[in-house]
C-alpha cells in the first residue's frame, strides 16, 4: 500500500496562515509572504499586506540582504570544485593589493578572517555603492580587527573581497558570473540585483505609532556580493531544494553538503549554531537549520532547511524590523515537522551482494569497547558503538581498496582491512587504531601485544 502525502493537511495549513497572520499583525509589517516546501515541492504560500486587495504573492520581489552572501559562497565552491583555486589559498593568490591578501578564502566564507563587520562611514546600507568606488574605501584603515583564524566575527566587507575573487578569476562581472552559473541553471527567473515588478517597496514602521516612512533601496556598488539581490518566494524554494540536495550543474551533492558544514563556531551573543561555507547553521528546538537570514532598510528575510525533516521555508516582509522573518520561517517548519512528521521511505533489501564486504560486517572491538560495522544502502560502511557513546562514523570505498571517513571524529581519516597472507582478514586499521575480531584477542596484531596470562579475574 502506497499513499501520497504531498498536500498538506488543512490543520497543517491553518496553523501555517495563523503564524504569519500574528507575525505581520504583530510585527506590524505592510505585507508578508512565506512558503514552505516538502522534498522538494513547494507545498504552501500564504501572504498578508495592509493594503486591501493587492495582497503580495510567490513572485513578488523583495531584497534578501544577506541571503545574497549565500549565493556568493556557491560561485566561490564552483571555482574550488573546478580546480581554479583552493580553499586553502591566502586572497593575495588570486587577488593581489588588498592589504589582507594573507587571509585564506576559506577564512573569508566563514567569517574567520578577522575582517571588521562594516565599511566606514557612511552607513553603507542607506547610502549609494558609489561612495565605496575602492576595495580600501570598503575595508578602511583597520582592515583587520582580530587574529586571522581564530574568532568568528561576521564581516560583510569579506563577502565583497569574495565577489571581486570571482570577478578576477572568472573575468566578468559577479552579476554575469551568478546569472549564467546559479540562476539560469536553477530557473530562478526572477532573481537579481535590479528589482523588476511586481515587487515590494520597503518601509520603515515607526515605533510608537502606527506610520511608515519610505526607505531608500540603493545600488550597493562593490557591497553587492554582499547583500545586492532582490528574489521572490517562489525562486528562494528553488534554491533551497538545491540547498537540500545539490544540483550537478551548479554544485554537486559533497560541495552542497560541505557549504552545510560547521567551519565556525557561533560568535559570542549569536546563540547556538555556527557558520558553515557561507551558510548559518542554527539550532531551533531539537532539529538543525541551514540558510541565511538577511535585512537591508526596508526588509527582512530568511530561509532556512531542515535537511534531516526534508523540509524549507522561506519568509520575506517589506519592513525595517519588527518581523522577525528568520525566526517565522523557523516556525512555519516546526509546525510542520510536528504536524505532519516525515514518513520514512520503505525498507528495500540491497540489488545485489558484495560478500567481502558481508564478510566485514559485524561485532568488532576497539581494545575492549564493542562496534558493530554494517553496510549501507549507497555500498558504503558504517561503524558504530554498540553500547554508550563511541566514536561512529560512515565510510565510502576509494579505488585503491581503502575506505575515507566521511562524518564524525574519523572524517577524511583513513580505514584499511589489513589482511594475512592467505587473504583472510586479520584485523582493520583505522587512522592507526585497531580493531580485532575479539577484544585483545590472543595472536592479535594489538599494539603493545597481548599478556601471555590472559584473561583473569581477582
Amino acid at each position: 500500500m502506497t499513499s501520497s502525502f504531498e498536500e498538506l493537511l488543512p490543520g497543517t495549513r491553518r496553523a501555517l496562515s495563523y503564524r504569519i497572520a500574528t507575525a505581520q499583525a504583530e510585527g506590524r509589517a505592510p505585507s508578508c509572504v512565506a512558503a514552505v516546501q516538502r522534498a522538494g515541492r513547494t507545498v504552501w504560500t500564504g501572504a498578508r499586506t495592509c493594503v486591501e486587495g493587492h495582497a503580495p504573492g510567490g513572485d513578488t520581489q523583495y531584497r534578501i540582504g544577506s541571503i545574497t552572501k549565500t549565493f556568493t559562497a556557491v560561485l566561490v565552491l564552483r571555482l574550488r570544485d573546478e580546480g581554479l583555486l583552493d580553499l586553502g589559498d591566502p586572497l593575495e593568490k588570486h587577488l593581489p593589493g588588498t592589504g589582507v591578501g594573507e587571509v585564506t578564502v576559506a577564512q573569508l566564507l566563514s567569517h574567520t578572517a578577522g575582517l571588521p563587520a562594516e565599511t566606514p562611514a557612511p552607513w553603507w546600507e542607506r547610502t549609494p555603492g558609489s561612495l565605496r568606488p575602492e576595495l580600501a574605501d570598503v575595508l578602511g584603515e583597520r582592515a583587520r580587527m582580530h587574529p586571522v583564524g581564530r574568532t568568528h566575527h561576521y564581516s560583510n566587507p569579506g563577502y565583497t573581497l569574495l565577489g571581486r575573487l570571482v570577478e578576477a578569476v572568472r573575468g566578468r562581472s559577479w552579476a554575469e558570473a551568478l546569472r549564467s552559473e546559479v540562476l539560469e541553471p536553477l530557473g530562478m527567473r526572477r532573481t537579481g540585483p535590479e528589482p523588476e515588478a511586481p515587487y515590494a517597496g520597503g518601509w520603515a514602521v515607526h515605533p510608537w505609532a502606527d506610520v511608515m516612512l519610505p526607505e531608500p533601496a540603493v545600488d550597493l556598488g562593490l557591497m553587492a556580493p554582499a547583500g545586492q539581490l532582490w528574489s521572490t518566494a517562489d525562486d528562494l524554494c528553488r534554491f533551497a531544494a538545491f540547498l537540500a540536495v545539490g544540483d550537478d550543474r551548479v554544485l554537486g551533492a559533497d560541495s552542497v553538503r560541505e557549504m552545510r558544514t560547521p567551519a565556525a563556531p557561533a560568535g559570542p551573543g549569536e546563540g547556538a549554531g555556527g557558520y558553515g561555507l557561507g551558510l548559518q547553521i542554527v539550532r531551533a528546538g531539537q532539529r538543525t537549520l541551514v540558510g541565511h537570514s538577511g535585512s537591508l532598510p526596508g526588509f527582512v528575510a530568511g530561509l532556512w532547511v531542515g535537511v534531516e525533516d526534508g523540509l524549507a521555508a522561506v519568509v520575506l516582509t517589506n519592513a525595517t524590523s519588527g518581523l522577525s522573518a528568520p525566526a517565522v520561517a523557523a516556525d512555519l517548519i516546526g509546525i510542520v515537522a510536528e504536524a505532519e512528521p516525515r514518513i520514512p521511505e520503505p525498507w528495500r533489501p540491497l540489488p545485489e551482494v558484495d560478500q567481502e564486504l558481508l564478510a566485514l560486517t559485524g561485532p568488532w572491538f576497539w581494545g575492549t569497547a564493542a562496534y558493530a560495522l554494517s553496510l549501507t544502502a549507497d555500498r558504503g560502511l558504517q561503524l558504530q558503538p554498540l553500547r554508550g557513546t563511541g566514536r561512529g562514523a560512515r565510510f565510502a570505498a576509494r579505488p585503491d581498496g581503502t575506505w575515507t571517513g566521511l562524518d564524525g571524529y574519523y572524517l577524511g581519516e583513513t580505514l584499511r582491512v589489513v589482511r594475512r597472507a592467505d587473504g583472510s582478514v586479520s584485523h582493520l586499521d583505522l587512522g592507526s587504531f585497531v580493531f580485532t575480531r575479539e577484544p585483545y584477542e590472543p595472536g592479535g596484531v594489538v599494539p603493545g601485544g597481548v599478556d601471555e596470562g590472559g584473561w583473569r579475574g581477582l
